[in-house]
């Protein structure tokens, strides 16, 4: 079997695969769990493989590329109209097979999973930054200079301390 490109359709469980040769004829187009993924890529020479990029987009990537593969990830609405039919898992592996090999197609960068944790950090800490700039807790933040603090209560200030302490340390200035 001689596979140039490959599409995954990714799930929990049960991922739809669909394959060609050189000409654009269909190999197959089957369904692997996930228990059967690595063995069944391991076993294959390496070819260029599509997927759209989700959550566990960059875990399979990564593993993929370790065994010699050429993997693109790309945004699931780049994907869409490379549907034929109905939407269904073997329509989508096709289309995410057809739409890879596509030459103005826009990719998503795979990402290890120390990029993945920093970008995790970034996020969480943005939620918390949110309501700081929206004037949730901004007034709150000033109470750490000596001065300003006593002209405020101490019933406000210990309330202040009890919100501050929910935040993990990382994101609180002493």
């Amino acid at each position: 079997m001689n596979v140039k490109t490959i599409g995954i359709d990714l799930a929990k469980n049960v991922f739809q695969i669909h394959g060609v040769d050189e000409h654009g004829k269909r190999l197959f187009n089957k369904q692997l769990r996930r228990a059967q993924m690595a063995s069944f890529f391991a076993n294959i020479p390496p070819c260029l493989i599509g997927m759209e990029a989700c959550a566990s987009a960059h875990f399979w990537a990564n593993k993929l590329i370790s065994m010699g593969h050429n993997v693109k990830l790309m945004a699931p609405q780049f994907v869409k109209p490379y549907v034929k039919t109905n939407k269904h898992d073997a329509a989508d592996a096709e289309a995410i097979c057809e739409a890879v090999t596509r030459p103005n197609m826009r990719f998503v960068p795979v990402k290890t999973a120390e990029q993945q944790a920093v970008l995790a950090l970034h996020r969480s800490r943005k939620s918390f930054i949110k309501p700081i700039k929206s004037g949730g807790y901004w007034p709150n933040l000033a109470l750490s200079s000596p001065e300003v603090s006593s002209s405020y209560s101490d019933d406000y200030l210990s309330s202040w301390k009890m919100r501050i302490t929910r935040y993990p340390s990382c994101f609180v200035h002493s």
